[in-house]
């Protein structure tokens, strides 16, 4: 009879019982085993269970590779929230869209997981000195736990690695060498101190406790979809599609496996297909991908400001990942430094969340494969918001980012001094009216406009009160849905041109719609433009406002 869990080599199948994790495989020298379960008797377990579990990732204690809970560390990671991107879906017409929120971990990104069971797996081991290479996060994770467990990190970072992050690595108690280098070059000089040391070696994503972790971000996931959309066929929900930003490719080789554990026991009837995003500048697994390479060919020369994604050479992820994503669908992705920084404007002015570069990646790569048609609109959408953002870099603001206001000494003419420079901050503001009977669709224009500029914003929620409306405040622009109560937009329309002193204000059309050959045809040369819900972006939207205004 097997015992489990067990090891097993993913090269030549070799196996043996679990007892301590293993560097290499005694038969074949391989650097990659997998641990095996018992997974009939875990789902039986977790069916009696999990209800009564705190909502941490050691709720899924069964399927983590640590012999002994007595070396068990906890800060309270994983049991982040599952979101519902409501207005961003509205946005891009992606109703099923949600945000997996790993901003919530004690240290503020997705690789406290890994850190918490790596470092309980080091105290399991009794090491009490081990030394790791970083790009900031995982130096930062790393030294929090290490502090908790009384073990000794040091950790090598790339110099170009924000100093913000390194005092936080340094807060801790751990060791700091900054090093000037990639980061590849800062993971070869920490191994070759680590072997003149005798030190542990973190080995990243050939650490069988890192790739381990990340099984719960899945686990989470599939739990928390079932409670947004119900249980299906199984008692737990898979996405169509989970997306994540990618540097070394841990998160995703980790997730995958925790879907197909999840699919071995029952609990979904699906697997998701992946969407691996990268920097444009640093982007080896997109090029060797669509290359048909097995093995990633290295970027040697990194040019991305987002210095936790420069990984130029992924090693043995991008085998893994190309392999999942040609046997079961799904993409590689690259985009610019600028659409990861635009991505997080959008997500902290639309949905009120504030993200590290590396997420702003992940999203931008959503908004392509919808535009591309790679991901339909109708599926349901997972995408990693993988960590918070740290002090906001000022290139992601540009320079007018703040407007100053001086407080007189003494108080002058109301339209002098702090009055006449409050005033002066608005005039420079444009009045829009937005007649719209969706609510849901008011709040996402009024986001766009209060967050992208000085805008006056009026509201309608009817064709009947739009037209009282723009009668009272003569807007400088309409933005109008076709479809509402009362009076129609087309009814709308045929008033404004039928009034000489309201034929003049610019109108877009914002609507689902399916307009016919007959109702285009109607709209000719009385509007600005038209807006299709649910594929228009905030910048589209913006371009055309700015034209109709300006004419």
């Amino acid at each position: 009879m097997d015992t489990y869990p067990r090891l097993q080599c993913v090269r030549c199948n070799y196996s043996e019982p679990f007892t301590r994790p293993l560097e290499r495989c005694p038969q074949c020298d391989g650097d990659w085993l997998d641990v095996v379960y018992d997974y009939p008797r875990v789902a039986r377990i977790w069916q009696r269970e999990l209800p009564r579990r705190p909502q941490t990732m050691w709720r899924y204690r069964e399927l983590l590779p640590l012999r002994d809970d007595v070396h068990r560390l906890s800060l309270g990671e994983g049991g982040t929230p599952l979101l519902r991107a409501s207005n961003l879906a509205m946005m891009l017409g992606c109703s099923g869209l949600y945000i997996k929120d790993e901003r919530q971990g004690p240290t503020g990104s997705f690789k406290d997981r890994q850190a918490a069971l790596a470092i309980s797996v080091m105290k399991e081991l009794g090491v009490t000195e081990a030394v790791l290479a970083s790009t900031g996060n995982v130096a930062i994770s790393y030294a929090a736990y290490s502090a908790l467990a009384g073990i000794k990190i040091w950790a090598f970072l790339t110099s170009l690695v924000p100093a913000e992050k390194m005092r936080e690595v340094a807060i801790y108690g751990a060791k700091v060498v900054k090093v000037t280098g990639t980061y590849d070059q800062t993971k070869q000089v920490a191994a070759e101190f680590a072997k003149r040391r005798g030190l542990y070696l973190d080995r990243g994503i050939r650490s069988i406790a890192a790739r381990e972790s990340m099984k719960t971000v899945a686990f989470e996931i599939a739990e928390q979809l079932a409670g947004y959309l119900g249980p299906g066929a199984t008692p737990w929900r898979a996405p169509d599609w989970y997306i994540q930003s990618v540097s070394g490719g841990l998160g995703p080789v980790g997730v995958w496996k925790g879907f197909e554990e999840l699919l071995r026991m029952g609990l979904i009837d699906h697997m998701p297909r992946l969407a691996c995003i990268q920097a444009e500048g640093c982007a080896p697994m997109v090029h060797s991908f669509a290359k048909g390479l097995e093995k990633a060919e290295p970027v040697l020369h990194p040019r991305t400001r987002i210095i936790t994604v420069a990984t130029g050479d992924p090693g043995p992820a991008y085998t893994f990942l190309a392999r999942v994503i040609r046997q079961h669908g799904g993409a590689f992705e690259a985009v610019s430094d600028e659409d990861a920084f635009r991505a997080i404007h959008v997500l902290a002015k639309l949905e009120g969340i504030s993200m590290e570069p590396a997420a702003g990646i992940a999203f931008a790569g959503l908004f392509k494969l919808l535009s591309q048609g790679v991901i339909r609109r109708d599926e349901v959408v997972v995408v990693n918001c993988s960590g918070h953002t740290f002090p906001v870099e000022k290139h992601l603001l540009g320079e007018d980012w703040v407007q100053t206001v001086e407080a007189p000494a003494r108080a002058p003419a109301p339209e002098e001094g702090l009055l006449g420079s409050l005033e002066s901050l608005g005039r420079d503001v444009r009045r829009v009216a937005i007649l719209e009977d969706d609510p849901g669709a008011r709040r996402l224009l009024r986001r766009i406009l209060q967050a992208r500029g000085p805008y006056q914003i009026f509201e309608a929620e009817n064709g009947r009160e739009g037209l009282e409306l723009i009668r009272r405040e003569r807007p400088d622009l309409i933005l109008l849905d076709l479809m509402m109560p009362e009076i129609d937009g087309f009814g709308v329309l045929e008033v404004l041109q039928s009034e000489e002193e309201l034929q003049e204000i610019p109108v877009i059309v914002v609507t689902a719609k399916e307009l016919t050959a007959d109702e285009r045809a109607r709209l000719s040369g009385h509007i600005q433009a038209l807006l299709q819900k649910g594929v228009f972006t905030d910048d589209e939207l913006l371009r055309e406002i700015g034209e109709a205004i300006e004419e």
